[in-house]
């Protein structure tokens, strides 16, 4: 069966969007509820943040929500009892997002297998180091049709970013800039030069931008240069601050794609 990431990337080219948001947070059993309402309301891909108490790459909202999930009583052998029927609700792909940590303690050929009872298509592990992934990993992530999404930065240099377009199914994940996760950039603070010399590259695989896309302009902007982008602290603000969940992930899912 093709996996659900290179499903989507076939059918839909452009203005791909990916949600990420915290498991457990606001509350502990949200988790199903945010995936299915942003389903509805049309996101392409969906991104389930494994929490962790030293999220090293994320910037203050998604670290919060992390320390929240975490108090709530969020772990990663909840989180798949929480998943496992998700499928008979769920069609689009599922990944999930976290530190390498808690996947060594569960045991990484027990997570991968896990991974694919459930339905998961994906994983994004920024900390585990790529020729750690390819000599002792890759293969219990190929034997369960399980793709693990890496990341490349302004600072990547054009050889490793070659080693990682071969390695990698699905798709690369481009940082937007050297710097934590977190709303509020604009426009104009993005690497233009650098989104155009990846652009130029012509690599096999599909990219979408993440960091700082956190409105309708900077969406539109990652768009044109890459086949869609990553929403992750916006989305985790406006749930936080919401009291109808429901209601809430309409809004902010409409204010992304709908055009004015």
């Amino acid at each position: 069966m093709m996996n659900r990431i290179n499903k989507l990337f076939e059918t839909k080219k452009q203005n791909i969007l990916s949600v990420y948001f915290t498991a457990g947070f606001p509350n502990l059993n949200d988790t199903v509820e945010i995936i299915q309402e942003l389903e509805k309301n049309g996101v392409d891909l969906i991104e389930i943040g494994i929490p962790f108490s030293d999220p090293t790459a994320d910037g203050p909202t998604i670290q919060k929500s992390s320390e929240t999930a975490l108090k709530n009583g969020m772990n990663l052998n909840l989180l798949f009892e929480q998943l496992k029927d998700i499928r008979k609700s769920v069609n689009i792909p599922l990944i999930l997002m976290g530190y390498i940590n808690p996947v060594y303690q569960y045991g990484i050929d027990r997570f991968c297998e896990k991974c694919a009872e459930i339905g998961i298509d994906g994983t994004i592990l920024p900390d585990l180091p790529l020729d750690e992934f390819e000599s002792h990993y890759k293969a219990f992530y190929d034997k369960n049709n399980l793709h693990n999404i890496l990341l490349i930065t302004p600072q990547t240099s054009e050889a490793r970013i070659r080693q990682i377009d071969e390695i990698s199914g699905g798709f690369i994940y481009m940082v937007s800039s050297a710097s934590t996760t977190g709303a509020g950039k604009k426009v104009e603070d993005f690497h233009q030069d650098y989104f155009e010399r990846i652009q130029n590259m012509q690599l096999k695989n599909p990219r979408l931008i993440g960091f700082g896309i956190s409105d309708r302009a900077t969406f539109g902007n990652a768009c044109k240069y890459a086949n869609g982008a990553i929403i992750g602290s916006a989305f985790v603000n406006a749930v936080s601050s919401s009291t109808d969940l429901k209601t809430g992930i309409k809004v902010f899912v409409e204010n992304i794609i709908q055009p004015d």
